[in-house]
């Protein structure tokens, strides 16, 4: 199987996982087992907490200790037990807190999948920047196959969404076996925190087309969140 199969497939089943249950859940939640917007919203927006956080986290990790690809895997193990988890809670309070997990580990392997992409076309000798479009568009298809899986059969107020989302999760912890074996990066020189987080990059806000850029993503986030969790 060629370098691009093998991430064509990656990134199939990385948003088939997202879209069996992000467009859906809300409803299940309302309609099931009956939480009221706030906690729905509450669940939703732990997402958004779990942005802000893990991908800088899980990149120094990927970058100093554990291989990308091997960490990919252990995360999607994770996110896979916590949808197990997920489809057995009726409790607004511990739905919140295993989404959240969920959101932990599952958010920061959408960078992961970037950076092995990015990785084994540039191993192979392929122009990440002409040969990476064509596999991050499996990544979309791969979402609305996922709604229509859950649509067409019925699941949209039943527990199974999260089941689906947590085969293909698994699905995806054995498929990392064969993903390309990425480098370590050897660091000799200390980094700051604020350079390991990323934050340095706050820098570009002083110009003002990032700066528009940025609150309009926001914007477009926010009404984005609603839409979803609605």
């Amino acid at each position: 199987m060629t370098i691009k199969s093998r991430l064509k497939i990656m990134t199939f089943l990385q948003f088939f996982v997202w879209g069996s249950w992000l467009i859906t859940l809300g409803s299940y939640m309302i309609n099931t087992l009956h939480f009221s917007g706030a906690q729905v919203g509450a669940v939703y927006g732990s997402s958004g907490l779990a942005s802000l956080i893990m991908p800088s986290l899980i990149g120094i990790i990927a970058d100093r200790w554990v291989k990308a690809n091997r960490l990919y895997g252990i995360c999607h193990s994770l996110g896979a037990i916590a949808l197990l988890i997920a489809a057995q809670t009726s409790d607004p309070t511990l739905m919140f807190w295993v989404m959240f997990f969920n959101a932990m580990v599952y958010i920061p392997t959408i960078s992961l999948s970037y950076t092995i992409s990015y990785f084994g076309l540039e191993k192979e000798g392929l122009d990440s920047t002409k040969n990476f479009p064509s596999v991050r568009v499996y990544g979309t298809i791969g979402f609305i196959l996922a709604m229509w899986t859950i649509s067409l059969g019925g699941f949209e107020l039943s527990n199974i969404q999260l089941y689906i989302a947590a085969g293909a999760a698994l699905l995806l912890v054995l498929f990392s076996f064969v993903l390309p074996d990425c480098a370590i990066e050897n660091v000799k020189k200390e980094k700051s925190l604020v350079h390991l987080l990323g934050l340095d990059a706050f820098v570009l806000f002083k110009q003002k087309k990032m700066a528009i850029f940025f609150i309009f993503a926001m914007l477009i986030g926010a009404a984005l969140q609603i839409n979803l969790a609605f």
